[in-house]
């Protein structure tokens, strides 16, 4: 019976052994499950942080080209007004410079007649002292 008592007994010891290794790995397995489950979350929290960190770099480089973009529409349109500021100061230079011309040709022309009308006045004024020496010659000065 002895013999009987300790097979029992090393039989419900092995048994215990078994029964705590079965233990022992289920709570392992748990284990291991808990730290992916932990180390899965934490993946998810990185690639969350990841792309909120890639959103905010798009978002970053789309303010960054419309800045530009705006930028460069601010300077074509500062060259427009330029080159029609440009266009209409070169056209005021014609006008002014066509109306100088013009003053200058009028006042020529207005000194032509001037000397013209004292060359024809001293002409008649010398006929006149002519045809009073033929009336009376006497009175020369």
């Amino acid at each position: 019976m002895t013999g009987n008592e300790d097979l029992a007994r090393e039989g419900r010891l092995q048994q215990a052994s078994v029964d705590a290794e079965s233990d022992a790995a289920r709570e392992a397995a748990e284990a291991e499950r808990g730290q992916a489950a932990v180390e899965l979350e934490e993946q998810r929290t990185q690639n969350g942080l990841e792309r909120e960190r890639l959103r905010a770099e798009v978002e970053a480089d789309q303010r960054e080209h419309k800045a530009e973009a705006d930028r460069r529409a601010q300077e074509q349109q500062a060259e427009q007004k330029a080159a029609s500021e440009q266009v209409g100061a070169d056209a005021q230079r014609r006008a002014t410079d066509a109306a100088a011309d013009a003053e200058v040709t009028a006042a020529e022309r207005e000194r032509i007649a001037r000397q013209q009308d004292a060359a024809r006045l001293e002409d008649e004024a010398r006929r006149a002292e002519a045809r009073a020496a033929a009336i009376d010659p006497e009175e020369k000065s």
